[in-house]
């Protein structure tokens, strides 16, 4: 009887996903193009009229001699490669309940990408948008239900979403490996393969209709911090044509990037858990035992370095003196970025917190962050420290130190609970992560939410400013509503993002400048 009742939905379950399956397929037929290694061959959707190329090798395999290396050009191939599924995601621990994966497996041999492209027979020109996913550079994949570009490609845009590699795979520095490379560095392994992907995407998306010259990068969270160290790194500024940052930037001042040291302190420490005696002998370990020493013997996680190669200086300081990627930038936040943990509730337990984690600072704090309103103040203390003020950093040098526009936003609408669940159980604004799925409009892929039809009109009127942006470097266009950029008034406006979009004075902007501040002088 029991066997029965947990048989039949998972059933259930089967038979719809080999629906879907089956309608893709009914939908499409074989295409087939030409890049640099050879002919694949992808699936055209005669529902949507966009062409769909999965898996498709970007570097080398980085296994065995290849661990902990710079990625390596991918090698050709011989007759045609199948392009129709999604290709391994990079090794990592199951961490996120929200991360919901189309490809079979992870594996080390994961540098692979996927392309949507809406160009008709013969065109080329189009746009290009590549998309870096968020994970905390532990988590994550090209493959991911929220980053489909299928709803964005019908917007005339070509979206590009790589894999790159993650965790100690993708971080690791030690000394031994710094003296391998001639700049006598190591680390950031993860942000070099999205490097090798946007040279990849220059070489080869002409073969989509793409335009190598129109390469706009964009992701959220360590997707959207990758896309901040791209436009400070010499191996890809000069490539690309604009910026979207979705929560997160590495210029936050309260937490700036390590030193290559500590990153080497970090390295040598895993290699004395792993228990073998050298980097040659570990590139020769199984990843079970690699994965296994990281996530069992207490070492944490790799930082992101200034290894002198990728990246050659703070990136403030790069910033500062205005040798970013002097493109166009569209960045935000969500309302609510950090809304777990344990919050006061009372002003007498607010002003308490306060004074134990900012105590010189805590009664200033109270101006920006009132104690009559406890739970709220530090929710959004905790949000703007931890994500938010590297992201207003971000725009903010840029603006003062490019002569591109800056567009900036906060993304208000709530998601909705996941089938099944109460509002009760979701957070009290719009928390990190929820906006993905509304700037890629892929709210019908994302199908695990009861999505409203107010849900869908912010979808809609995301998704058309990110394709203005992509196309023109201005989300503004048709009937959206209008979207200043970022200028030097008192409170320079912002643009909130919601079923309803408007933009309005950013009278919060005080707060910023203070905890900007107040963090510079603690660290002089």
């Amino acid at each position: 009887m029991h066997t029965k009742f947990y048989l039949i939905p998972l059933l259930l379950l089967v038979c719809f996903c080999s629906r879907v399956r089956a309608q893709e397929i009914n939908f499409g037929f074989a295409v087939r193009t030409e890049v640099k290694n050879g002919t694949l061959e992808g699936d055209y959707s005669t529902r949507t009229g966009v062409q769909r190329y999965l898996g498709i090798p970007f570097a080398a395999p980085p296994v065995g001699d290849l661990r902990w290396r710079a990625p390596q050009p991918a090698g050709d191939w011989e007759g045609v490669r199948m392009a129709h599924e999604f290709g391994p995601r990079p090794v990592q621990e199951y961490i996120y309940d929200d991360m919901r994966f189309r490809s079979p497996s992870v594996s080390e041999d994961c540098l692979y990408l996927n392309v949507w492209t809406p160009a008709e027979a013969r065109e080329s020109g189009l746009p290009v948008l590549v998309y870096f996913y968020g994970g905390g550079f532990s988590a994550g994949a090209g493959d991911e239900r929220r980053y489909d570009g299928e709803r964005l490609a019908q917007e005339g845009v070509v979206v590009v979403t790589p894999n790159y590699r993650l965790n100690v795979f993708g971080f690791m520095a030690h000394p031994e490996l710094s003296a391998e490379t001639d700049y006598r560095g190591s680390g950031n392994y993860g942000l070099m393969d999205q490097a090798a992907a946007i040279h990849w995407v220059k070489e080869n998306i002409a073969a989509f209709g793409g335009d190598p010259d129109k390469i706009t990068i964009a992701g959220e969270s360590a997707g959207s911090m990758s896309v901040s160290l791209q436009m400070v790194s010499p191996l890809s500024r000069d490539h690309l044509a604009g910026a979207v940052g979705q929560s997160g930037g590495a210029v936050n001042p309260e937490r700036p990037l390590a030193p290559l040291s500590a990153g080497e302190a970090w390295g040598e420490r895993f290699l004395d858990s792993s228990g073998y005696a050298s980097i040659a002998e570990l590139r020769q370990a199984p990843t079970r035992v690699i994965y296994e020493t990281l996530n069992n013997r207490n070492v944490g996680r790799p930082p992101v370095v200034v290894d002198g190669h990728f990246i050659t200086e703070d990136p403030a300081l790069t910033f500062a003196n205005g040798k970013q990627a002097n493109v166009p930038l569209l960045v935000g936040w969500t309302s609510t970025e950090r809304p777990w943990g344990q919050f006061p509730d009372t002003p007498d337990a607010y002003r308490k917190m306060l004074r134990e984690q900012f105590p010189q600072h805590a009664e200033a704090l109270t101006e920006y962050y009132p104690a009559d309103a406890p739970t709220r103040s530090a929710i959004e203390l905790a949000s703007d420290t931890w994500i938010v003020l590297g992201t207003w950093n971000w725009a903010d040098l840029h603006r003062l130190n490019s002569d591109q526009p800056v567009y900036r936003y906060r993304f208000d609408k709530i998601r909705p609970p996941l089938r099944g669940q109460s509002r009760d159980q979701e957070p009290p604004g719009a928390a990190h992560a929820t906006d993905i799925e509304y700037f890629m409009n892929s709210l019908d892929v994302s199908d695990g939410y009861a999505w409203q039809d107010g849900d869908r009109k912010a979808a809609e009127t995301m998704v058309r400013y990110l394709a203005n942006f992509v196309k023109t470097g201005d989300p503004n266009g048709g009937e959206l509503p209008q979207w200043p950029n970022l200028d030097d008034a008192e409170y320079p406006a912002v643009m909130i993002l919601d079923a309803e979009s408007k933009a309005e004075a950013f009278r919060a902007e005080p707060r910023y400048r203070y905890l900007t501040n107040m963090y510079d002088k603690a660290r002089r």
